[in-house]
């Protein structure tokens, strides 16, 4: 399905994607192969994969290590019957990873996290996308390719490698901006604000649970545009 002026399927997933705090992770169980479905938190890399902290404890993984195969449902989290809400299914396989920006942008998202992050039995698991399934309201489903739901990161190494700078600076020096982005341009209930992400597509806010993400106006790949663009974002955001 192409985007329409009313709907654009692609951005939608993207949205719930990076907005998601928590989803169902199905996974198949060991031996039998019988569906086994748990609720997980999640964040997500900078080209919008999710990423999640497990044990080897668990049942799931223990199921993934057996068979990376697995399905992820994030949705909206809206008021009132859930089925009016929109919700993506991922599918995919999951890995663990050593990745130090992994680790890094989980525990931004999941700050509780870090008490047991460093235990023994636990590891972090990128999951790979094979494809995905929008329903977001009546004639809305829409089977989607991993590259409708992610981010191109081609060229914005720049930007990437800056991540953790415009992080804290935006939470140190801009956490006003922070706050009117969420709440003018968002529509985002008044608090405590903060920036946990920032990928050439936009930057993803957090207070608390709550999870907004902000799409930028353009492409951005060098952390050198982004100053005037915020600015931008933010004069509109006080115009408000």
């Amino acid at each position: 399905m192409q985007p329409t002026a009313d709907f654009d399927p692609r951005g939608v997933a993207k949205k719930l994607v990076r907005e998601a705090r928590s989803g169902a992770l199905a996974t198949l169980m060991t031996g039998n192969g019988d569906p086994y479905c748990s609720l997980v938190n999640v964040a997500t890399t900078a080209s919008g994969s999710p990423i999640l902290l497990l044990s080897r404890l668990a049942i799931h993984t223990r199921n993934l290590l057996a068979d990376p195969r697995v399905s992820l449902m994030l949705d909206e989290r809206r008021e009132g019957d859930p089925l009016q809400g929109a919700r993506v299914m991922l599918m995919g396989t999951a890995a663990a990873t050593d990745d130090p920006a992994a680790r890094r942008r989980y525990l931004d998202r999941q700050p509780e996290a870090e008490m047991f992050a460093g235990f023994g039995d636990f590891a972090f698991y990128n999951v790979s996308l094979k494809s995905a399934h929008l329903v977001a309201g009546f004639g809305r489903i829409v089977d989607l390719a991993p590259s409708e739901v992610l981010v191109d990161l081609t060229g914005a190494e720049a930007l990437l490698a800056a991540e953790p700078e415009v992080v804290d600076h935006m939470n140190r020096d801009h956490s006003d901006a922070v706050r009117l982005y969420a709440t003018k341009l968002l529509a985002g209930a008044d608090g405590v604000w903060r920036c946990v992400g920032c990928d050439p597509e936009g930057l993803d806010l957090q207070c608390e649970r709550a999870a907004l993400r902000l799409p930028f106006p353009q492409r951005i790949t060098s952390p050198a545009v982004l100053p005037q663009v915020l600015k931008e974002l933010a004069d509109k955001a006080r115009a408000a």
